[in-house]
């Protein structure tokens, strides 16, 4: 990567670290003037704009005279608690329909996110493999096994997604070898494949899900048809979708005539 590149990079990171941070301070505090925010995160008044532009377009905020205030359509960052709430008995038995994926010895990585978890809920008690994830959940469930070898990634905890973020150039996940992938989403569309709304957290998925040799995208019927702000995969990448029997016709077909796995649970 030349210093253009990188420096380009590290902007892009900045960035999107301080639109996160701009959207948690207004979920928090609900409205807030531009010159509020200016102090707040040390920027100049033109960045706040832009930076409030782009969340409003995400109808994350919504602009008022002389400031913001946080959306009530804003879904990018509904608690983890919520979400987790959120189509419980779809997301339950996609989970679970995932545990017969698993065999003795695998190299797999299970994302963080509301589905995936329920992987670790019904796993022979001493099944061995080696499990990579980023995720709190999938942790917490994982020690209850003896013989699964544990591999946490991500250096910074996020706790919207009870999930560990951020990686160095250098570090180990790069090399990964990993047999099997599960991959959560935000949503899913034809255009623009799956995709989620932080950044830090997309880096290390579309690592991930080009060191798998098998990528399976566990996704609720509701995530179909939309968009999130950065996308880590495509259809190409995906071998398999398990989802629930809500999903519409018109997605089930498009599937199928990509030839691809679609398996409803």
């Amino acid at each position: 990567m030349n210093i253009k590149n990188a420096l380009d990079e590290g902007d892009v990171c900045i960035k999107v670290r301080r639109l996160n941070q701009i959207e948690d301070y207004l979920e928090e505090n609900h409205q807030a003037s531009l010159e509020e925010l200016k102090n707040h995160f040390n920027v100049s008044i033109n960045t706040i704009r832009r930076d409030i532009n782009e969340l409003a377009k995400l109808d994350i905020v919504k602009k008022v005279y002389g400031g913001v205030v946080y959306s009530n359509n804003a879904s990018v960052t509904t608690s983890y608690e919520k979400r987790n709430i959120s189509h419980y008995a779809e997301k339950k038995k996609i989970g679970q329909y995932c545990t017969d994926f698993i065999e003795e010895y695998d190299i797999i990585y299970i994302d963080s996110g509301t589905t995936t978890h329920s992987i670790l809920d019904s796993l022979p008690q001493e099944i061995e493999f080696t499990l990579i994830t980023n995720s709190l959940e999938v942790i917490n469930k994982a020690i209850a096994y003896p013989n699964i070898h544990l591999m946490v990634i991500g250096e910074t905890y996020k706790r919207s997604t009870k999930s560990f973020t951020g990686i160095t150039d250098d570090e180990t996940i790069t090399k990964f070898n990993i047999n099997k992938a599960f991959m959560s989403a935000t949503a899913f569309s034809a255009h623009n494949g799956a995709s989620n709304s932080d950044f830090m957290e997309n880096r290390i998925k579309k690592i991930v899900c080009e060191r798998a040799n098998e990528v399976y995208l566990l996704i609720d019927s509701s995530k179909f048809g939309k968009n999130s702000l950065f996308t880590y995969c495509y259809l190409e990448d995906i071998s398999a979708i398990i989802t629930d029997a809500g999903i519409e016709q018109g997605f089930a077909d498009y599937f199928v005539n990509a030839d691809k796995t679609l398996i409803t649970v």
